[in-house]
Order: structure tokens, then sequence, then C-alpha cells
């Protein structure tokens, strides 16, 4: 597979595996930083379609994880335990077991992160890239993420205080305040070979005014005449405070008398702000993102566009299952930005090597 973005003394392109791939944002970002990506596993049929569709020379497996992560990992996918370069993918958390506050891989049996740590401690890659939800830092009052990063430990890896934040896509070239834990790890034994550090945030953050304007059309939902009329009444950067209050109130029955601001309920967005947190349904009526020029929910390339997603990047399925596979993806110029990070870092492994 050809590398555009290799480097010219680069013999070998880095490889990367990735685990629960969806629609291929991460993916697509990592690739675009240098990475020849050898293997990606889904479970969700309709990625897994836009998978294959969009890069016919990947190997896209469409498998359950755990029928996997039994197997000869090596054998499988033709690398080396210790060869591999980077894993990567973000496994979905659920809470873990405590009983004996062990904090080790069995606390996580019966999760699909589970898997993702079977997958480090059989092919021990030099690198790994885990992403997550930011609430996963607080779930259960930390314990969760604790149990990750012990077990993430005992699998050989060192995860520095500078190796895990918090980044908003906002500040690298995506026009979406999104935020994701990014958690990166280094193989104990080259610890002080391999330097990593998180991108810097761009100068510039884009809004909606820099990727709505000249979207191509695309496949989307509407709102029921009696919303659109609603929402027509919103200003661009408004929600439900800017229109009539008897309007409003018969709108959002028993959330009129709800606490807090609930400024997500008729929210219109402004083409000179970023796109809030792409959900994975267009219509919602605590979460309403209307475009900024039409009473209507931002359609799937919209959408796309607001998650980093280039305009020839076709997505397979119905069209809310389009909306979910992007909703649910990581935005790729953030995973992009990580990733040239990534390979900055192994490549300085290489010339510590002498290679």
């Amino acid at each position: 597979m050809e590398i555009t973005d290799a480097p010219e003394n680069t013999a070998k392109p880095l490889q990367t595996i990735e685990l629960f791939a969806g629609a291929g944002g991460l993916a697509l970002g990592i690739e675009q930083a240098g990475f020849d990506t050898i293997g990606l596993i889904e479970f969700d049929k309709n990625a897994v379609d836009t998978l294959r569709c969009n890069r016919p020379q990947w190997r896209v497996i469409h498998s359950d994880i755990a029928d996997i992560s039994c197997l000869d990992l090596e054998e499988y996918f033709g690398v080396k335990k210790g060869e591999l370069d980077l894993l990567s993918g973000g496994a979905p958390c659920q809470a873990f077991s405590y009983a004996g506050k062990r904090l080790g891989l069995e606390d996580a049996r019966g999760t699909l992160f589970y898997h993702y740590a079977l997958f480090l401690q059989k092919l021990q890659p030099k690198m790994f890239l885990f992403e997550n939800v930011r609430g996963l830092l607080t779930h259960d009052k930390g314990r969760t993420y604790k149990t990750i990063l012990n077990i993430f430990e005992q699998a050989g890896y060192t995860i520095g205080d500078g190796q895990r934040k918090v980044l908003n896509a906002w500040d690298y070239g995506v026009a979406q305040k999104r935020e994701r834990l990014i958690t990166v790890g280094i193989r104990n034994d080259l610890v002080g070979k391999i330097h990593f550090e998180f991108p810097a945030p761009h100068k510039y953050k884009p809004v909606l005014r820099d990727i709505l304007l000249d979207c191509p059309a695309s496949a989307g939902t509407e709102y029921s005449e009696h919303k659109r009329k609603i929402f027509a009444m919103v200003p661009p950067g408004g929600y439900w405070r800017d229109i009539p209050e008897d309007v409003a109130k018969a709108y959002m029955k028993s959330c009129w008398y709800m606490g807090g601001g609930r400024t997500g309920i008729l929210r219109r967005l402004s083409l000179d702000e970023p796109s809030l947190a792409v959900l994975t349904s267009p219509s919602q009526k605590q979460t309403d993102r209307c475009h900024p020029l039409e009473p209507r929910p931002f359609t799937v390339r919209e959408n796309a566009r607001c998650q980093g997603f280039p305009d020839d990047w076709a997505f397979c399925g119905s069209v809310g299952q389009q909306y979910k596979q992007v909703g649910n993806a990581v935005p790729v110029n953030l995973a992009y930005e990580i990733g040239k990070c990534i390979k900055k870092g192994l490549e300085c492994l290489g010339c510590n090597n002498g290679d």
C-alpha cells in the first residue's frame, strides 16, 4: 500500500492495527500521518461496508473481537511479537468488577476493553493509542480509569503524566467542540528511546462558516412541520429562551419545569461558532443542533465535515446508520495530529537504533 505522506528516507512504513474501527475517523487520520494499516476489526456491518468501500486495500475484519483476541495474533496478522509499531482504538469501557480489588486484567473480563488488553499482551506493540470519552476519567469515582492504567502497566507499558490528556478537537483544525481522553503508552523497554509529546493547539480555530457554505448536498432527515416552524423563530446562536415564552413552554412540556439552563433545547448554531459535539442522531429534543441558515438538522455530509471527513469518504447503510457512524467517529484531524506525534517518536527510535 502506497503511503504518500511517508518521508523518502523511510525504508519500511510504520505499521498499525486498529480495534473498534467504526467508520474510520481514527484510522484515516493515522493513515494520513504516515502509517500503514495492516488490519482493522469492526463488528458493525454498515461500518465495515464503509471501511471497505473507501479503503479496499485495507484488511477489514468483520468480527466480534472476542473471536479474534483468542487466536494466535502473530500468525493471524503476520507480525511477530514486539514488531508492530502501533495498536490503536477506543474500546467502550463498561463498568468493571472490583471483587478483590485486584485492579488487573481479570477486573476487565467480560468487557470490550479486556480484548484490547489481550491484543496488547499478545502483540506487544511499541506504542499504543487508546481514545475514549472524557467521562472515563470520573467514571465510578475514577476507579475504572485507574483499573485501565493498571492493566496497561501490567501488560508492560509506561503511561507517564504527559501521555494522557483530554484534547478538544476544536484546537486541532476541526470545526467542532469535541473532547476525547487520549492515552498513549510506550513499551517499557523503549522508555527513554521514544519521546512523545501531545500536539500543540493550532492558532486558528475553525468555525462553521469555514466548512458549511460550500458543503455538497447529501442525505439527511428533516424536522416535522411543527418543529420546523418553531425553529424558524430561533435566531442563529439562540435557543428556547429566544422565542415567545408560550411557544417555548408548549414545545418543552415537562422540560419547562426542569432545573438548569437546558441550553440544548431548540438550539440553533451560528456560522461564527464551531459545532457542538456531533451526535449519533440528528434530532433529539434535549440536544438539538439546528442548521444556522435553515430550520433543519445537519445532513450526513455536514456532520461529516464537522468531523473532518473528506467529501469523498462515503458512508454505507441507511441514513440513520450513516448518522450513527459519523457521530461515533474520532475527528480525523485530531487523529492525524496525534498520529504525527506518535510517528515522530517512533522515527526517533529508529535514529537511536542506528537504522
